[in-house]
Formats: structure tokens, sequence, C-alpha cells
């Protein structure tokens, strides 16, 4: 299945082709690089040569910024209630995905639904998008990331989104070594999201690959699942892994055990504004309480 986010406040994607996108982040206007965007477009229009900010890729690896106009550090983008910081970072990113609004959107829905407290582990967890979600819907939700800086920022999106009040607890850590912790502490959670890079490390050096590590991973996380668990999600982004792999590994892993829900996989994509084109954006999958 694919699921598109659309329900943004001052965000979108104006275009997008030869390898690049074209986004309006509340005003400010970014020219980046995307891989999945290989299709032909006519890049003559002024948007285009001239953003606010554009990233050249350089031959030898990473890249930098060119700026047309002086911005300001940060500046922030709303989705719905929620409001999180802007920032072009060196690597080419703003500190946000925004495809991923439309995951958000079932979290708040499915913990809002169930009215009941749910306790949410969101493993890999960047700055906080999902976990401002879950927070917003009512869920206590701990916060792994092993990124000292991406959980500030984090921290950050919490007391933009009014959020400072509620239960967040934040931890710099590697994801696998603390899940197992928890289960040996007996700590349990009704929900867990992550979104596991393709490769990484922690904090300690801790190597994380995906296709060696993903199912050990899982393994631990059902561990700390409670007995009445509402949903596991997986986000991914890593080359030749497809929604497939995670809907196999999800029925084999989880469904078994939860039979009182279903297994839901596909991509995610933002509408274009130029046409009438997605831009996909990885994949998902998901196991979720169903009755």
């Amino acid at each position: 299945m694919l699921r598109v986010s659309k329900e943004w406040n001052n965000y979108e994607c104006l275009d997008a082709g030869n390898g690049e996108k074209l986004e309006n982040w509340n005003g400010v206007i970014l020219r980046r690089p995307d891989p999945q965007a290989i299709w032909k477009i006519d890049k003559e229009s002024n948007l285009w040569k001239n953003p606010d900010g554009f990233y050249h890729r350089s031959s030898k690896g990473g890249g930098n910024w060119d700026f047309n106009r002086k911005l300001q550090d940060f500046w922030t983008v709303n989705f719905k209630d929620l409001t999180f910081k802007v920032s072009p970072t060196n690597f080419k990113h703003t500190g946000l995905f925004p495809e991923q609004a439309v995951n958000w959107k079932f979290m708040i829905d499915k913990i809002k639904k169930s009215n009941r407290k749910i306790k949410v582990l969101n493993l890999f967890a960047y700055t906080g998008g999902a976990t401002m979600a879950c927070s917003y819907a009512g869920a206590d939700v701990v916060h792994v990331d092993a990124s000292k800086g991406m959980v500030e920022w984090a921290k950050e999106n919490m007391k933009l989104s009014h959020l400072e009040n509620n239960s967040i607890r934040f931890i710099v850590d590697d994801c696998l070594k603390f899940v197992e912790r928890e289960a040996r502490r007996g700590n349990k959670y009704d929900a867990i999201v992550m979104d596991p890079p393709s490769y990484g490390r922690g904090p300690n050096g801790e190597v994380w690959k995906f296709g060696d590590s993903i199912y050990k991973l899982i393994d631990s996380c059902i561990s700390i699942l409670s007995d009445d668990p509402l949903f596991l999600l997986i986000n991914a982004y890593t080359t030749g892994i497809s929604s497939i792999v995670l809907e196999n590994i999800l029925k084999t892993t989880l469904l078994p055990i939860y039979e009182n829900g279903t297994v839901d996989a596909g991509e995610i994509g933002l509408p274009i504004k130029n046409n009438d084109l997605i831009l996909p954006c990885g994949i998902y999958g998901r196991w979720e309480k169903t009755n």
C-alpha cells in the first residue's frame, strides 16, 4: 500500500526530478538531492534557479549548502498542533522527514482510540517526530537515540509543541543495548516504533547494519511488549529492502504471538505540487491490534 502525507500546514514538495527535489518549508525554498527522483523534468523556473538554499553534492562525498539569502539559524513548520524546528544540516537534511506524518497520524489515532494509558518506546528516534505525535495523543514516551545532538533537538521540538509537561523520557544510548536492558529489568511497552538506519554506530562504537541486526532487534522488542500491545511500527530507508521484507518479518515474528492483530506494509511518499506525481520516500511495516 502507498500512504501519502497530505496534511501539512506549511510544508510542501513543490517539484522533484533529475535527482533533486524542491521544497517549501514555511516560506523557505530549499533545493536538495533526492536519489529516488530520477525522472526527467524542466528546471527552468525561477524557483529551481533561485532557491533560498541549494545543497550541492561533492564528487568526493558529502556536500555543502549555498544560500541566496541569509536564513535564520532555524525556523519552524507545523503538522496539526505540533511544531518542529527546521535547520539545514551539513549532511543535506533539515532535521525532519515530512513523509513520516502519515505514520504520526496513524499513531495519534491509534493511541487516542485505545481509551487507556499507552506506554511507547521510540527507537532511533532522531529529532522526535514520532515522540511528539505519541505524546500529543496522550501516551507516555521513552525516546532513544545514539546521537546526543539529535536528542537535544528533540527536546527543542518538545518545547515548541508545548509538551514539556508530558511524560517524555529522553535517553542517549545504543538502541539494541537499551532494549536488552529493558528486558532484563522487566519493563514493558504497549507500542514500539523504530526508524533504523542502513548503517550506524552507537555512542560507544556499537555497529548497526540493517540486514544483520533487524531480526535481533525485533526479537528483543517482542520480549518487552506488554500482554496487550497496540502496535509495532518499522520505518526503513535502506536500499534493496522492500516493504515485503518488512511484512514477512512481522508476519513471522509478531503475528504468531499476537493473533489479535494484522500486518500492513508499503511505501510512504509526498505529493508533488507541480504535477500529479508522488515522491517515494521509504517504506513502512506495522503490526497493529485490531480486536
